[in-house]
């Protein structure tokens, strides 16, 4: 027989003569609401502030929340308007207490620090809405058990940007789900982790101004509306869409403006010991509540980018390398300024601001109902499927079907008819794509170095290595030439991450922006330097086991003043330098001397030069004045072969492994392959400018000539396209060290060696932190182990593809 209401009154005004306090009031209260309820035979909700509960109030209160559930209460509300006295263990013990009849949980937990947010998302609650706006969570994870759960609010969590792997795998029941003004920006791991939730049919990552909730917005229906929306979208129930607060309650949070001015005030208040570097939550950023009380106030505002970046200036030499402008005092700028559609929307995530957003979520969520408060109509599911199909690459090489691991190989090894057949690529492209297909979340790999034995560096100021180019081997998988800022050359042995020959910087501290492998002679390499230094090395010959070079043993040519660019051609015999200048230097190697300067080639300084991978006298130059041009030594260069133009101005060029196209890169994500026989365009990649003048753009290729690799010095994330159809396979966000750094993309290299590997010379926004090379390899997931199959033969040999 279930307890009535006022004996569970009584028992908890004994407890409390138990504990030696007096009934706190506003329990009282809630105990008066809830009977009055039932006895109009209403639902009977108990609602406790915890604003209202000092310390002396959780003993008596918990004993209650543990007969709650045998009471004839039907539903428990635990809010939180601002400040809280109870510490971060008393609140989760009484959340624990109450089992069944738990429904609303709102909560402001910067009260409560990121112990509070842990023991959530690891024990989980049996709350139905869980309203969590304003956590610190950097890396979501929540997974703990949350079988009730249908509404989850993490609106304005300024500090998340992903979640982990098992995030969302138990919410069966989650329908609605809100991210506004958060820091999820990538479509790809985004996707991947909503995919765990079965019942989601309500989805916003920015809103209206109207609605508080999830649900369709009712302004979006218009008085001759007949599709086939299904009216129970506007139908406010629990079992059918559950909105964020029911009606009753909205007043909680009508006031939105004293919502996050509170918010402000009480997040000052965090000390320093809650600072963390967790991959979990993040307390160290303040988050931009005027901001956002601004932009719901009028309107939406300019988009600030993907990261909220502060007014810091990049040194100069971040700015510098072999394909692109020097930008001397220049700050990292204020992206573009986003044009309003006709359904206006606030509170945007940076993820609102991808190329064919929307379509792309329509398409990966046929159960989605409604997305960012507008429903989602059958013409518009339609319209989505073509343009994914058109804009998106599900798996690679046109894989429109995961397939298992274990198939490909047994089909390969009992050689089954039609299948892999038809080509020397299929089973290795099908195998890539099987990789790729579970890996959402690439393997990130930060090179560390050390020294193989008998290597004795003495830097003697105990500085780590700053690097500032690096290129592969052209002959051996595991070597990498890495140039730093400091005007060193370091040759790596990037598998064992062991330095095998070590360069010291010559003369005055230099930034190495030029280097470039012989091909014959693969043992040598150029390297060249911002302040003109160009040299001729060979890595065989050193001097002992000390592994140092001394200069006399490097050759040395005329210098090139303000040097950014050096490359050699296909016979080994001549190589190009360019720089802050209109012209272009030819080198030959064999005699040490400058042959010829070529100059006004462009109307500004050219960025970079290439030779053709196979054609010893072909050569491209790319320029600010907007051109890329292409030059053949044999008709003495005077006048270019052709010219291509470009929007913006180019930052560099590169031909394909055959030399049948030519990858021109400009500022700001323009990307385009021509035709390099003669500079038509061939595919443009439709990447999404930021609206920065000197977001320089570097793209390069991956798996020969199959995919083109993007990325920015104003972004995070490395672009992955087809070159054949230009559709966009995977984002790769950048993630830094600790939490609230940012990472930035200053130059990437396909492995030539490895399909779907790279490497990312990344920069921290921070001058004191110094820039890294980071190894992403797209076959293997960063939960490798589990992610790959429970067939432990098996997994030696598949966790080995990628490597």
């Amino acid at each position: 027989m279930s307890i009535d209401i006022r004996t569970l009154k009584d028992r908890y005004i004994d407890s409390c003569n138990a504990c030696e306090t007096v009934p706190n009031k506003a329990v009282l209260s809630a105990f008066f609401k809830a009977e009055i309820k039932k006895s109009n035979n209403e639902e009977s909700t108990f609602v406790i502030f915890l604003d209202d509960l000092k310390s002396i109030d959780f003993h008596p209160l918990y004993n209650i929340f543990l007969q709650i559930d045998l009471s004839e209460i039907d539903t428990v509300d635990i809010l939180q308007k601002s400040s809280c006295s109870l510490d971060a263990d008393s609140v989760l013990l009484l959340l624990h207490a109450i089992n069944q009849k738990l429904r609303i949980v709102d909560l402001q937990d910067r009260t409560f620090g990121k112990d509070f947010l842990m023991g959530i998302s690891l024990g989980g609650l049996s709350c139905q809405i869980l309203n969590l706006k304003f956590s610190h969570f950097r890396k979501m994870n929540m997974i703990g058990k949350f079988l009730q759960i249908r509404t989850l609010n993490l609106d304005f969590s300024a500090s998340l940007t992903n979640f982990g792997k098992d995030c969302f795998s138990h919410m069966p029941n989650l329908k609605s789900l809100s991210l506004c003004e958060t820091k999820v920006s990538n479509l790809w791991t985004t996707s991947a982790s909503l995919a765990k939730l079965p019942s989601l049919i309500e989805l916003r990552f920015q809103s209206c101004l109207c609605c508080d909730d999830t649900r369709v917005c009712p302004r979006s229906f218009g008085p001759k509306d007949n599709e086939s929306t299904s009216s129970t979208l506007l139908d406010h129930g629990i079992e059918k869409i559950t909105p964020f607060l029911t009606t009753e309650d909205t007043s909680l949070f009508s006031n939105l403006e004293d919502e996050l001015f509170n918010y402000n005030t009480v997040h000052e208040t965090v000390s320093e010991s809650d600072e963390s570097t967790d991959s979990e939550v993040d307390f160290s950023n303040t988050h931009p509540g005027i901001k956002l009380l601004e932009d719901f106030t009028y309107g939406p505002s300019a988009w600030n980018g993907l990261l909220d970046l502060p007014n810091e200036i990049f040194p100069n030499t971040w700015g510098l390398e072999e394909n692109e402008e020097s930008f001397p005092s220049s700050s990292i700028s204020r992206p573009i300024s986003i044009p309003r559609k006709k359904h206006l929307s606030y509170h945007p995530s940076p993820i609102c601001y991808e190329k064919h957003y929307r379509e792309y979520l329509i398409s990966s969520f046929p159960n989605l109902k409604v997305l960012d408060n507008i429903p989602i109509k059958k013409t518009e599911k339609e319209k989505a499927s073509i343009i994914y199909s058109q804009k998106f690459e599900h798996l690679p090489y046109k894989r429109t079907n995961k397939e298992n691991v274990v198939t490909i190989l047994q089909n390969r090894e009992i050689k089954q008819k039609g299948i892999y057949g038809k080509s020397q690529y299929s089973y290795p492209r099908s195998l890539d794509a099987s990789k790729v297909g579970c890996a959402v979340l690439p393997c990130l790999h930060p090179l560390s170095l050390s020294c193989s034995n008998n290597m004795i560096i003495q830097r003697g100021d105990g500085r780590k290595f700053r690097p500032r180019q690096f290129e592969y081997h052209p002959n051996n998988p595991s070597l990498m030439v890495i140039g730093t800022l400091d005007g060193e050359v370091v040759v790596v042995n990037h598998e064992s991450e062991k330095i095998v020959r070590y360069i010291l910087s010559h003369g005055e501290t230099n930034s190495v922006l030029g280097l470039c492998w012989l091909k014959k002679y693969p043992s040598k390499l150029i390297s060249g330097s911002d302040n003109g230094l160009l040299k001729l090395y060979d890595i065989q010959h050193s001097d002992s086991d000390s592994g140092f070079h001394r200069t006399p043993e490097s050759n040395s040519f005329d210098e090139f003043d303000q040097l950014t660019s050096v490359h050699v051609n296909s016979s080994d015999e001549l190589f190009l330098a360019s720089g802050y200048s209109k012209h272009v230097a030819l080198y030959d190697i064999n005699t040490g001397k400058r042959v010829q300067v070529f100059t006004d080639m462009h109307q500004e300084h050219i960025n970079v030069v290439k030779f053709a991978n196979h054609s010893p006298s072909m050569f491209a130059t790319s320029s600010f004045d907007h051109d890329v041009k292409m030059w053949d030594l044999r008709q003495k260069p005077i006048h270019p072969c052709y010219t291509s133009s470009s929007g913006r101005g180019n930052v560099m060029v590169c031909f394909s492994h055959d030399d049948h196209y030519l990858l021109a890169s400009a500022v700001d994500n323009e990307v385009k392959q021509l035709l390099a026989v003669d500079g038509r365009l061939h595919l443009d990649f439709d990447i999404a400018p930021t609206g920065s003048s000197q977001n320089y753009t570097r793209s390069y290729y991956m798996n020969g000539r199959d995919y083109i690799l993007s990325g920015s010095c104003d972004e995070h994330v490395v672009r992955i396209c087809c070159a054949q159809t230009g559709r966009r396979l995977r984002d790769i966000s950048l993630e830094g060290k600790s939490s609230g750094s940012s990472m930035f993309v200053q130059s990437l290299r396909g492995d030539p060696f490895r399909d779907f590997n790279l490497s990312v010379l990344a920069a921290y926004l921070s001058p004191s932190s110094s820039p890294e090379i980071v190894k992403v390899n797209m076959l293997t997931s960063k939960d490798a182990e589990k992610e790959l199959l429970d067939d432990e033969p098996m997994r030696v040999g598949i966790g080995m593809g990628g490597a």
